[in-house]
């Protein structure tokens, strides 16, 4: 079993790195850009022993407790 992990900035927190990219992509030709917003993406494999529930659990934990700051960051969790 897979978790996927997406951490992002919450709204409002200022993105120095996007504003880097969003100014790179635009040098390089890269019309459009209004803006960017850089991340974090975790795989994570868990033991094929978890049902379903325990691990989105598990992943939402780890995620909420050691992948994102909970006062700048928002994460989403998916399972495969």
């Amino acid at each position: 079993m897979k978790a996927k992990v997406y951490v992002t900035l919450k709204p409002g927190v200022l993105d120095p790195q996007g504003k880097a990219i969003q100014h790179s992509v635009g040098l390089l030709g890269y019309d459009g850009v209004a803006d960017v917003r850089q991340g974090k993406y975790f795989e994570i494999a868990l033991d094929a022993g978890l049902d379903e529930a325990r691990a989105r659990e598990t992943a939402e934990r780890m995620a909420r407790d050691v992948l994102s700051n909970p006062v700048i960051e928002d994460y989403r969790v998916e399972v495969e």
